[in-house]
């Protein structure tokens, strides 16, 4: 029962924060904010939002995602609440790896990379104990899903990424 019961908290996690409604209105609401409260973290996961390039149309775009804490940057993980289909801002990193993330009130450029063999099972364990719902949305997705790793650029990028955390 407890695991059927951990299946629809997850479920509903994965719909509520990856909704239309939510992609829209989140980044506005913790932009206003500073990212304060639940906006700001929320199941003890810090949450940022990622401003990318879309692959497409070369408009900029926004997008809530929860971070951790890796070295000098974080990590990111391209689940989509376990849908079949990848999160736009996944395919727009990859045609483009640079990024801004908000996180609270600093901004922060970033590049990313895609995690891979033992690097990306080293981070998908540490995700997993973060938020155990990621082994859920790999079930639910069938596919792999992306671990990648976001560095900060520019001058004074480690002293950046180190106060913006906090």
């Amino acid at each position: 029962m407890r695991e059927r019961v951990q299946r629809v908290w997850f479920r509903a996690v994965g719909a509520g924060g990856s909704s239309r409604l939510s992609l829209l209105l989140h980044p506005l609401l913790y932009r206003w904010s500073g990212g304060i409260g639940p906006l700001g973290h929320f199941l003890g996961n810090r949450v940022a939002i990622m401003t990318t390039i879309g692959a497409k149309t070369g408009q900029r775009r926004s997008a809530p995602i929860w971070i951790y804490p890796e070295g000098e940057g974080w990590v990111v993980v391209a689940s989509r609440g376990g849908d079949t289909r990848l999160p736009a801002w996944y395919h727009n990193l990859r045609a483009n790896p640079r990024a801004t993330l908000q996180i609270g009130r600093k901004h922060v450029d970033v590049a990313a990379r895609e995690a891979s063999g033992e690097e990306h099972e080293r981070l998908w364990e540490m995700v997993n104990n973060a938020y155990p719902g990621y082994a859920y949305y790999r079930e639910r997705s069938g596919h792999h899903i992306p671990v990648l790793v976001m560095t900060p650029e520019g001058p004074g990028a480690a002293k950046l990424g180190a106060e913006a955390d906090q």
